[in-house]
């Protein structure tokens, strides 16, 4: 599949093992439910696309490009997603967990119920980011970005009481 442009289609249940997506170009496609292990993903982009309830395993994604789009249900588990811009991305209910997010810019990003236990979020760019039902105690938010709104969040994780 590298090199190759794909618009508008549909893949569901598929398993696409040790698949070669390099500088490959998918618009408004869909993978639903589908699994991705040990291919490659080097200068991809995924435009507009939709990834509900696909998994990554051992997959390369650097660098991906991803420009809007729905992965709500994801699984990226462990996955390298360091410097990525999935700016305004749907991730709701995503896995995340153990992931690398150092320097992704995540704003205005939908991580409502994303799991992000041992994730790795150093100076990643959150603000505007929908952080609902995120369980934020106990991530690493060293150098992280936030807007006001979700540095309340932050602090009432920690027990403090945010009062005007």
């Amino acid at each position: 599949m590298s090199e190759a442009v794909v618009t508008g289609s549909t893949f569901t249940s598929c398993e696409f093992g040790g698949v070669k997506a390099n500088a490959a170009h998918f618009v408004r496609c869909a993978f639903l439910h589908c699994l991705f292990r040990r291919s490659g993903f080097f200068e991809a982009t995924f435009e507009d696309c939709k990834l509900t309830g696909t998994t990554f395993l051992d997959c390369e994604l650097q660098p991906l490009h991803v420009i809007g789009g729905d992965w709500s249900y994801v699984v990226l588990r462990g996955q390298n997603l360091a410097g990525l811009d999935l700016s305004g991305v749907r991730l709701r209910e995503a896995d995340l967990s153990e992931a690398d997010f150092q320097r992704v810019n995540l704003r205005g990003a939908d991580l409502g119920y994303a799991r992000l236990q041992g994730a790795n979020l150093r100076d990643a760019d959150l603000r505007g980011a929908n952080l609902e039902a995120v369980v934020l105690r106990g991530l690493d938010l060293t150098g992280v970005r936030l807007d006001l709104g979700q540095a309340v969040l932050v602090a009432s994780a920690y027990g403090a009481r945010v009062e005007p």
